[in-house]
């Protein structure tokens, strides 16, 4: 059996959080014996009926980092059909952030919501730059760096039981988190708060309605350790959204 995986964003060959997604993708394949395509969809591609049509063609999306992107509507665009259309999806570090204005602007009804990166005077800034940065940090490097240990899975949530209940040491690549002050208004809409570090800051959530929609601030396809856990359930996921397309019991 082979798969498709879209993955959202603007390839660049120099960054290893890109170069390592396909890797991680058929790391994840090999081990439950399916074979994983990839393909990079450039964010100015998904916007409009055109960009859905895209999407639809591809068993499960993957809205990858490195924000800003050269296309923000393009990248919320492909969040909110996988969020709408029900198809697994997972997000890592700026996939994460997009996800949450996506999720704060058309469900929470916060329409300017958006991320301090981009500077703008909405009222609404959902995401943040990082309160407390990793120590020993290289010249240049982001506020949260490298391997981060501690993260704690919140019980009952699906990434608890793909982690087995245990804590995780991830790797990170980032300037920015969640704003604290909205994590408990994305929970009361709706949102499954999952993962969350060591000073009780939000690195992951899930959308219970969905049949696999994940967004994590950390970057599993950079994990030394592969077949990444996340990674593999994301495949799995993927593979049945595939074969129950096939078999006409899921929308395409």
């Amino acid at each position: 059996m082979t798969i498709r995986i879209g993955v959202l964003g603007d390839f660049n060959p120099e960054f290893p959080a890109h170069t390592t997604i396909a890797p991680s993708l058929q790391h994840a394949g090999r081990a439950l014996g399916v074979e994983v395509e990839s393909q990079w969809l450039a964010t100015p591609s998904l916007v409009g009926a055109e960009g859905e049509r895209l999407m639809a063609g591809f068993d499960g999306l993957w809205a990858a980092p490195a924000s800003p992107y050269q296309s923000m509507e393009g990248m919320l665009n492909g969040i909110e059909f996988a969020r709408r259309r029900d198809w697994p999806f997972v997000g890592t570090c700026g996939g994460f952030q997009y996800a949450l204005v996506e999720y704060a602007r058309n469900v929470m009804g916060l329409a300017d919501a958006d991320t301090a990166e981009n500077g703008t005077d909405s009222k609404h800034i959902v995401i943040t730059p990082v309160l407390c940065a990793v120590p020993n940090r290289n010249p240049g490097d982001p506020k949260l760096v490298g391997p981060i240990a501690g993260i704690r899975m919140e019980p009952g949530t699906m990434l608890h039981s793909i982690y087995g209940g245990a804590e995780a040491i991830e790797e990170h690549f980032c300037n920015y988190e969640v704003n604290a002050e909205y994590v408990s208004r994305f929970k009361a809409a709706g949102m499954r708060l999952a993962a969350w570090g060591l000073q009780g800051e939000l690195k992951a959530f899930e959308l219970p309605a969905n049949r696999f929609f994940v967004a994590m601030l950390f970057q599993p396809q950079r994990a030394q350790k592969q077949p990444h856990p996340v990674v593999t359930a994301f495949v799995r996921a993927a593979a049945a959204f595939a074969k129950a397309r096939a078999a006409g019991k899921a929308k395409a």
